[in-house]
């Protein structure tokens, strides 16, 4: 008998679930013989208040384990995120909705989180549908929460996808009860490509310019994409991407784009917008040529960074 597991996804896309099963042959064994999954929505059926409705209270079988993906969002999210608390007895947020709100929590920069879908319903090029439905559904919270800003969370494993290597990782140190060796670092302090300084680009490129790189040179060999003007979030981003990754190097370095910032701020601490401001000015780059600058928390929009703007 494995490791009793629950696992639970709120505002998600199911992205997290993908990158478990992307372990590959490696997850047979565990889902077979360390743990044992006594909930999973996305992979079994259960009935949170009983197989025939006759429960009055939503119940989660109780877990050594649980494992969260997805932010806080609606009624229904806490309650569930709430229950998971009381019945796992380690409870872990997997992927950057669930630690820092993720693309969700774009919503937090409304005024009214509803008007989004209002305005998209109301629009001449949509059929004429039912009116919003305001009873028997969960009601909307007006914004997106980390899992952490209602419950208290055990361990936080970002990314949007997290990296397979990492949640493998993570269950082996739970199993071999042990701490996870996880990186610490920033994405800029894992990337190979070659530094020369603040360069001679006073504004921010958009990216509809090429990068400058020789095809087939090595990584290494590439200019810093900050330091040639380009929006590469490295340094206020946490490691985490390139683990496993063919030579270490972070994902998106090794397409040659910039990093969009997606395992969220290094610690799971700080403003990844307020931040980058602070890197682009250290090289010498003029933050207001930035389009959006509220667009830098895309992947950490909630614990308050990510707020409606106010009206001049």
């Amino acid at each position: 008998m494995g490791v009793t597991t629950a696992m639970e996804w709120l505002a998600s896309c199911s992205g997290c679930e993908i990158a478990i099963l992307n372990l590959g042959e490696a997850l047979v064994p565990i889902i077979t013989e360390a743990l044992d999954i006594v909930h999973s929505p996305v992979l079994m059926d259960h009935k949170y208040f009983g197989q025939t409705g006759e429960g009055l209270e939503l119940t989660i079988p109780e877990a050594t384990v649980g494992i969260v993906t997805g932010g806080v969002n609606n009624t229904e999210h806490i309650e569930v995120l709430e229950e998971m608390r009381r019945k796992c007895k380690v409870l872990i947020a997997l992927g950057s909705c669930a630690t820092a709100g993720g693309i969700p929590a774009l919503m937090n920069g409304l005024a009214d989180g509803m008007q989004g879908y209002r305005d998209t319903q109301a629009t001449s090029s949509t059929d004429e549908g039912a009116d919003i439905p305001d009873t028997e559904v969960p009601k909307l919270l007006g914004r997106v929460y980390a899992c952490s800003e209602k419950v208290k969370i055990d361990l936080e494993l970002p990314g949007c996808p997290p990296n397979p290597a990492l949640i493998a990782e993570v269950i082996m140190s739970l199993l071999e009860n042990r701490p996870p060796n996880l990186p610490t670092k920033s994405v800029c302090d894992t990337c190979p490509t070659k530094r020369e300084g603040k360069g001679d680009v006073g504004e921010v490129k958009r990216y509809i310019t090429n990068v400058d790189f020789k095809p087939g040179e090595p990584i290494s060999e590439m200019r810093c994409l900050l330091e040639q003007g380009y929006m590469c979030m490295g340094p206020v981003t946490a490691a985490g991407c390139a683990a496993g990754a063919e030579r270490g190097v972070p994902s998106c370095i090794s397409a040659r784009v910039p990093c969009r910032g997606c395992f969220g701020p290094v610690g799971g601490k700080g403003n990844q917008m307020l931040d980058m401001m602070n890197a682009l000015a250290s090289n010498g780059i003029d933050y207001s040529t930035v389009v959006d600058r509220r667009s830098l928390l895309r992947f950490s929009g909630a614990n308050g960074t990510l707020r409606p703007a106010k009206k001049k």
